[in-house]
């Protein structure tokens, strides 16, 4: 499986540093080398700030957060098999800017690990090395680190433990012990049945007594209340009775003033209305030209009347020309002769065609010349006289065409005074249009085509212009009213929302409604007051009563204290339930972690610690469970209390490195940051930590920072592969 690592630091803000990039970091040894104040000590407080968020300033700690701008940066994670240096597509980033912007990126590779395990196990100094004094402590703060609780199990094993015997102990200086509650219980119950009847009365008195004071109180405040708002509400009442007459008399003048400018805002008819705001030269052009227009509109009817005339005259001539009795009588004789034409001119030849054809047939068939000819000059003659007949029949008659001449000359008049009469309506028509057209033009529509209506809106509009320009006045004057009379009932409303606001009503409450709540608050404050003055005179009472048991007041003390000692066991009886529950969890839970993680985290601890001693202390152990031992060459097993400072180092270093190896699924993608653990070892014991660090960094990363040549010399011989990054 790949494990990511660190591999870039990008400083964009921090302490002295800007848009700094430090790396690239291997994912095993790193030491990051470099003079005093050459920054190792902020890179590291930099990964930790990116991580878990930057330190907040107290007092004169150095939080690295510069003058003029925030702290922000960010720190660039790659995957093992990564070789290649600067950005690349599988690189994750996690950045910080602001602590209440929270971790920006992947958080989920600080998901196995939490800040004070980061403290604990994976960033280490060279002062917190020098300051260990109780090694026992720092051991059950990392065995908690390894094994995720916020405190050591066998310290809180020991502490419930402790706990329990105080609540079973029969010691009189044991605060929580049961065994002695409960012998206090029994003496007060004996000491308190002596005096019970008597005691029982005057303690009932007494509850009634105190629970009359706090009603007294709250009665006295209430009618104090309800005084102060009936007086409230009073005032409110007068100033909202003042407020709303005045807000009448307001609006009365108001609807006077608005009829007044509504009735000088009427408006005429719409045409006239819109005439009203011609000059007086527009007026006179407009007139004169409408007695143009009606000149012209006169001699146009005149013509038309005239041609009128004329045509139903010719019109009249026409039809008694063709409507009269002898035309008829003429026209029926002439049908009655070209009938009997027509008959004749057929009949006749029929008959010597009948007559010839057969004898020219007998003749052909009998060869009878005269036969023959017989038919051919019948046939002859049928020919001649159909022919003839044809003649007549279609030859003119000079009379008739006479007649038919008359007719055609009368219609053609006609349609002459008829076709004039339509050139002159239409001219008429014409006249009539463009009248029309200029009145909608210059706004006379409403005359209808009219020109003496039109007339008469040029009048009414001129009236309106008069009568307009002494309304405007009026309409500036009222208009002015209305606006100041509408801010006085603007005025008058805000004030009437404001005194019902400071009197706690609702703002459409009436004077109605403020005089119910009036009603309401003083029978309530009589109600009050009735019930105030029973509760006086019962607790006058009491008190008379309970002045003569003073004596008696040992026995409510024994009462309280038989309570308070209940109170108590009962309290601590819970108490120890869950101290027993929380013991059986602990050991159960300390069962199963030394059966699993504890050896193995001892027995790599003592590996180390015999590297980093050359052989000197061999083992460490735990002893009953709560106290650390180490072990020397001789098997001879001590506290490290007796160890000396530098020895004492080495013990932590060793734990916190056997923890770390043993308690792989923490923090794995976090480097481990140390900055100078080596400078306070010798030579030998600086060898075995180097490569106690190179063991580690096999399997996590590790971050070295010193400012000694001698210590990077060491690191690179324990690991050939060690990446030195110099700053």
């Amino acid at each position: 499986m790949k494990k990511p690592f660190l591999k870039l630091a990008k400083l964009t803000s921090f302490g002295a540093f800007s848009n700094k990039v430090i790396g690239p970091f291997t994912p095993h040894l790193n030491v990051v080398y470099g003079e005093n104040e050459a920054g190792k000590t902020t890179l590291a407080s930099f990964v930790g700030g990116v991580l878990f968020g930057w330190e907040d300033a107290r007092g004169n700690k150095n939080t690295y957060k510069p003058t003029s701008a925030e702290r922000a940066g960010s720190l660039f994670f790659a995957e093992q098999e990564t070789e290649h240096d600067g950005l690349s597509s599988d690189e994750v980033e996690l950045s910080r800017i602001k602590n209440a912007d929270g971790l920006q990126g992947d958080a989920s590779l600080i998901a196995d690990i939490d800040k004070d395990t980061f403290q604990t196990m994976f960033f280490l100094t060279s002062d917190e090395l020098r300051s260990l004094r109780n090694t026992n402590d720092v051991t059950a703060k990392l065995l908690t680190a390894g094994s995720g609780t916020e405190n050591s199990p066998a310290q809180v094993l020991e502490d419930i433990k402790n706990r329990l015997r105080e609540y079973t102990s029969t010691s009189s200086s044991a605060e929580r012990s049961l065994v002695r509650l409960a012998s206090e219980q029994a003496e007060l119950r004996s000491e308190i049945a002596v005096a019970g009847e008597e005691a029982d009365r005057f303690r009932q008195h007494f509850r009634e007594l105190y629970n009359l004071e706090p009603e007294r109180e709250k009665l006295s405040k209430r009618l104090e209340q309800l005084n102060v708002r009936i007086e409230a509400l009073n005032a409110c009442r007068a100033r909202v009775e003042k407020l709303d007459d005045e807000k009448n008399r307001v609006l009365r003048e108001h609807s006077g003033v608005k009829e007044k400018l509504a009735s000088v805002q009427a408006v005429s008819h719409t045409d006239v209305t819109a005439l009203s705001n011609l000059s007086e030269e527009e007026d006179r052009s407009i007139r004169n030209h409408l007695e143009e227009l009606a000149a012209e509109e006169t001699r146009a009817q005149h013509s038309a009347e005239v041609a009128k005339d004329a045509y139903l005259n010719a019109k009249a001539a026409h039809e008694a020309l063709t409507e009269g009795s002898d035309v008829q009588e003429a026209e029926a004789s002439k049908q009655r002769k070209r009938t009997l034409q027509a008959a004749l001119s057929i009949a006749i030849p029929v008959v010597f065609l009948a007559c010839g054809l057969p004898l020219l047939f007998m003749g052909q068939e009998n060869a009878n010349l005269s036969l023959l000819a017989t038919g051919l000059a019948l046939i002859g003659f049928a020919a001649v006289f159909a022919l003839v007949a044809f003649v007549l029949f279609v030859k003119p008659n000079k009379e008739e065409n006479n007649q038919e001449t008359l007719i055609q000359e009368s219609y053609a008049e006609v349609l002459q005074e008829e076709k004039r009469f339509q050139v002159y309506t239409e001219e008429l028509a014409a006249c009539k249009s463009r009248i029309a057209a200029y009145l909608q033009s210059v706004g006379l529509q409403g005359a209808e085509g009219s020109l003496s209506q039109a007339r008469n809106l040029l009048d009414d509009a001129k009236e309106v212009r008069t009568n307009t320009k002494l309304a405007e006045q009026r309409k500036l004057e009222y208009q002015a009213r209305l606006h100041a009379l509408e801010e006085t009932l603007a005025t008058l409303s805000l004030q009437r929302t404001q005194a019902l606001k400071d009197a706690a009503l609702e703002e459409d409450a009436t004077t109605v409604s403020i005089a119910a709540e009036i009603a309401r608050n003083v029978q309530a404050r009589q109600e009050l007051y009735e019930r105030n003055k029973e509760v006086n005179r019962r607790y006058g009472e009491l008190k008379q009563e309970l002045s003569q048991a003073v004596s008696d007041r040992d026995f409510d003390e024994l009462k309280l204290q038989y309570q308070q000692l209940r109170t108590r066991s009962r309290d601590y009886a819970q108490e120890y339930a869950k101290l027993l529950l929380a013991k059986a969890m602990v050991e159960t839970a300390i069962a199963a972690w030394e059966s699993k993680s504890q050896p193995e985290v001892y027995k790599q601890a003592g590996r180390f610690l015999s590297l980093m001693t050359d052989g000197k202390w061999i083992k460490v152990s735990m002893e009953d469970g709560k106290n650390l031992l180490v072990t020397d060459a001789t098997r001879t097993s001590r506290s490290p209390l007796h160890l000396s400072l530098g020895t004492c180092q080495q013990l932590y270093l060793s734990l916190r490195i056997a923890l770390l190896l043993t308690a792989d699924n923490v923090g794995r993608a976090v480097p481990i940051l140390a900055d100078d653990i080596l400078v306070n070892f010798d030579a030998k014991r600086r060898q075995g930590a180097a490569q106690a660090l190179a063991e580690l960094a096999q399997k996590r990363q590790v971050i070295l920072f010193t400012c000694h040549e001698e210590i990077l010399d060491v690191l690179r011989a324990a690991d050939k592969q060690v990446n030195v990054i110099r700053l």
